[in-house]
């Protein structure tokens, strides 16, 4: 006999049960069967069956998926989710529902309730005094405490009591005595019991905190910085980014835990995430201070420590680090280094290339296709995927990467995480938490856990690096003194200044001018920015905004209550680098942590929310990602674009920086008094204060609508400009 068969799917609807509702999928299998033998005479060629001799069998078999329910029902469909073909659910459970419960409250639920191989009501066990009953039962449960154990072990380090692997071993020594389970949660606690208590960035933080007694800070020396090769620099930094990078502990990141970081009793939440940007502004302040720190250097001089930073952010591409990478770039693209015109001018045709085509990696058009692009189809790939439209750039990037192949060790894929954070933030604004009847809504979470999903398996790729710790330049990393933005600000005043005292000669002035017009504009004029004295900023710690302010690491809001994101300073209309390729480049806050985006970027095509785009984090759902097959998602809000009736505002209060902005969902039946509730509880204020404030939209510098008391907003505004919002208490 042969077999041959083709699987199609069909929408079956949803299911609705006490405290759950489920979505149920139709797979239907059609298997052909025919026998070979004698095939020839009934006119078939070599052993096919002519259509009318072939047997054709339908087998249908049902998918149900919950789509939404209480918390018992969601941990009780632990247990017959496999039975159900949800074959990814447990997987999502664990990744997700911190969002919405405690491990001890899914704890009990799962052994008293469901567990209690005497009490249980678990609905597919009918008679549990049955040993056959028994042992469906403790299968079940060891399966899912075991996936727990394998994905979420973090879950139970509660130091110093250890109260929910106490209860686990409790109840694997009544249950499951001697088990392999049993001494698997012995050797964890012994584990979390000996392990010192660590602060979660180690040795790799890069903090003035970490200095042994009786270092001190200093400003960079650059015969020292000179003397490290371009490709150890690169090394150590991705050394450094793997490790803490592996240590993210994936719910961290989610938005509704995330978007909560500032309040005041949450100081330590998300402690692996905050580590990471913690080592990200530091990479982006060293460069800084590397090219600003000392007053006595010449132009030239200047130039080459910007060609040497540029040469290992090249280093770091090839060796798929796109964190550092990306700080790099966005140091270079600060406010402080991209005025110094006359600095960049000395710098090599074929190193500002390079540099162009390292920022073209992070652009912001479509939403940043072109990094998610490529993080998705470098993050299992043995080496990096290098072209350069530069002949020689491409030669150079040949060569290195064959030396990396020589090597014979594959190389792992470091992401930069901000955008795993904005996309996750993004999911949690859009969707609700609940549903009709106080549901959880579970359909949000399997969406959340397509970008889980995408963490997790960079992390396992960054278990392929093989790097050495460097201790001199590690140590030579943590002495650096960073700069404030005001003192970046001055020298980078000082150093243009007297450059302009020794420019060169009026020709390659303007061979220079125009390069770097061509890499900046596409165009053959550069308009220089223009310089105002740095204000005072009301948010402490921030210099304020200059007309070319561009900085994107440096934004620090020591004091305010910054948002799930947060937006650098933008350009003015003069500011060329507002129209690069790059434009006011996504980096971290440096205290909150914070993630920094161009204030006119659109997620537009291309985005997180869009179904039809198949290349980002929110492209139809596949079945590795947990989502039912035949089930498309609706096309959800995103900031700058009405749609469907809702759309993504961005809400910052009057009186602080406009960086610091809260994202509202509003829908065509929202009016004012309901957002401006919505904005003042998500600035951690008083909701009942809603009339002492008045909602304002920021048309352009000088224009602004102010809307009337009871209109509706998603119909008042205008659509055509950023749906930027400011809260302004009333006269």
């Amino acid at each position: 006999f042969s077999f041959s068969w083709q699987t199609t799917f069909q929408d079956g609807g949803e299911e609705v049960e006490d405290g759950a509702v489920y979505n149920v999928t139709l797979k239907k299998v059609q298997i052909q069967q025919a026998a070979n033998k004698g095939a020839r005479w009934l006119g078939g060629e070599g052993d096919q069956l002519p259509p009318e001799h072939t047997v054709r069998q339908y087998e249908t078999s049902k998918i149900r998926a919950i789509k939404a329910g209480t918390l018992e029902k969601l941990v009780e469909n632990l247990l017959t989710a496999f039975g159900d073909a949800d074959f990814s659910y447990i997987s999502i459970f664990l990744a997700t529902y911190r969002a919405f419960a405690s491990p001890t409250a899914v704890l009990e639920l799962l052994l008293d309730r469901f567990g209690n191989l005497e009490t249980s009501s678990h609905g597919e066990v009918e008679n549990l005094n049955s040993l056959e009953s028994e042992m469906v039962l403790r299968a079940e449960i060891a399966s899912v405490l075991r996936a727990w154990l394998d994905q979420c072990s973090e879950d139970f380090r509660e130091p110093p009591d250890y109260m929910c692997l106490l209860k686990l071993l409790d109840y694997l020594k009544n249950n499951m005595p001697n088990s392999d389970m049993e001494s698997r949660v012995q050797n964890l606690l012994k584990q979390f019991q000996n392990q010192e208590v660590e602060a979660v960035d180690g040795f790799c933080s890069t903090s003035s905190s970490d200095l042994v007694d009786g270092e001190e800070l200093e400003i960079s020396n650059p015969e020292e910085f000179s003397s490290f090769q371009d490709h150890v620099v690169a090394e150590q930094l991705t050394y450094m980014d793997v490790m803490l990078f592996r240590r993210v502990v994936p719910y961290h990141c989610l938005g509704s835990i995330w978007s909560q970081r500032d309040k005041k009793e949450n100081k330590n939440l998300a402690p692996t995430v905050r580590a990471t940007i913690t080592q990200f502004n530091a990479v982006t302040k060293c460069v800084i201070s590397t090219i600003l720190g000392t007053r006595e250097l010449k132009i030239q001089q200047r130039a080459k420590i910007i060609e040497k930073w540029i040469h290992i952010a090249h280093e770091c591409r090839i060796l798929k680090n796109f964190s550092s990478l990306r700080a790099i770039i966005s140091a270079l693209q600060s406010n402080s280094i991209y005025r110094l015109k006359t600095t960049w001018m000395c710098v090599s045709k074929d190193i500002l290339l390079m540099y162009e085509e390292l920022s073209e990696i992070f652009s912001d058009h479509d939403n940043y296709l072109t990094s998610r692009e490529l993080l998705m189809k470098e993050a299992t790939s043995k080496f990096a995927n290098l072209d350069s439209s530069e002949k020689e750039n491409q030669k150079k990037s040949q060569k290195r990467l064959q030396l990396q192949k020589n090597k014979g060790v594959m190389q792992g894929t470091v992401p930069y995480l901000g955008t795993f954070l904005t996309d996750l933030i993004m999911l949690d604004t859009a969707l609700q938490d609940y549903v009709e009847g106080g549901l959880i809504n579970f359909e949000k979470r399997r969406r959340e856990f397509e970008v889980i999903a995408q963490i997790k398996l960079l992390q396992s790729s960054c278990n392929s690096y093989c790097l050495i710790p460097d201790q001199k330049f590690i140590q030579w990393f943590r002495r650096q003194r960073h700069l404030t933005e005001e003192e970046s600000y001055k020298l980078s005043r000082e150093a243009e200044a007297a450059a302009d005292t020794n420019i060169l000669s009026p020709k390659s002035q303007k061979s220079m001018v125009k390069r770097i017009s061509t890499l900046f504009l596409g165009t053959d004029v550069f308009t220089p920015p223009k310089e105002q004295p740095l204000k005072s900023s009301p948010v402490g710690g921030s210099s304020g905004e200059s007309t070319d302010s561009a900085s994107v690491s440096s934004c620090e809001f020591n004091h305010s209550e910054t948002e799930d994101v947060c937006m650098t300073p933008v350009s003015s209309p003069e500011d060329p680098l507002k129209k690069s390729s790059v434009g006011s480049d996504k980096g971290y806050d440096s205290d909150k942590g914070s993630v920094s985006s161009d204030k006119g970027s659109s997620s537009s095509k291309g985005s997180i929310f869009d179904p039809g785009s198949g290349s980002d984090s929110g492209s139809n759902p596949t079945r590795d990602s947990g989502s039912v097959p035949g089930s498309a998602p609706r096309v959800l809000p995103v900031y700058n674009r009405q749609s469907e009736g809702s759309c993504i505002i961005r809400v910052s209060m009057d009186g602080l920086h406009a960086s610091v902005y809260k994202s509202i969902l509003i829908t065509n039946q929202d009016r004012i008094p309901d957002v401006t509730q919505r904005a003042l509880l998500k600035h951690n204020l008083e909701p009942d204060a809603a009339e002492d404030y008045e909602l304002v939209q920021v048309i352009s510098e000088d224009k602004e609508l102010v809307f009337p008391r009871d209109a509706n907003v998603f119909y008042g505004m205008n659509s055509h400009v950023n749906f930027d919002f400011i809260l302004r208490k009333k006269a």
